[in-house]
């Protein structure tokens, strides 16, 4: 069943594009969704005239996507967390956690953009890539340690962070 887009779908295509799915998927989830409509003629028509909005929000969101990059590339993010023996992790640290040692940092991501294919559990420096839009992708210098660690002075640090475990030990410790 072919389909015109009206936001980006990871694997598919971006806002504008026709696409070809399979039925259920249509019916089921993308027009329900209202993330696509059918490809008739008249919606076809319809989108030749939104051409030219279509290709401005896209430069936007490209422009965006690449001055992202170039902060995540510029920073190195400190991830406070307990390490015992070894170097090994009392827990680990997971997208969620490096988005909000993001967030705290002053650069929004979205923890479903962060590529880790397995949680880091073990402390030091460790690159972790982030899909910002499309093809563009950034990698992001994350250090984990202890609180009192110092990074390697390579970089600028952009702020720190402390993982949710250290923050309840944290409140535990003043109740």
């Amino acid at each position: 069943m072919k389909v015109i887009l009206l936001t980006e779908l990871k694997g598919k295509g971006g806002e504008g594009d026709v696409v070809e799915v399979a039925r259920g998927f249509a019916n089921n989830y993308l027009l329900p969704n209202k993330m696509a409509v059918l490809a008739t003629k008249g919606n076809l028509k319809q989108l030749e005239q939104r051409r030219a909005n279509i290709a401005k929000r896209e430069e936007k969101r490209i422009a965006d996507a690449e001055a992202t990059k170039a902060q995540l590339e510029a920073a190195t993010i400190k991830v406070a967390a307990k390490v015992g023996e070894e170097g090994q992790l009392f827990g680990s640290v997971t997208p969620a956690v490096i988005a909000e040692a993001l967030a705290a940092a002053g650069i929004e991501v979205d923890r479903k953009r962060i590529d880790l294919k397995n949680p880091i559990k073990v402390a030091g420096e460790h690159d972790v890539m982030i899909s910002l839009y499309r093809e563009i992708k950034a990698t992001v210098k994350i250090f984990v340690g202890e609180e009192s660690e110092e990074i390697p002075a390579e970089e600028p640090v952009a702020e720190e962070a402390t993982e949710a475990v250290a923050e309840e030990a944290a409140e535990a410790t003043e109740e």
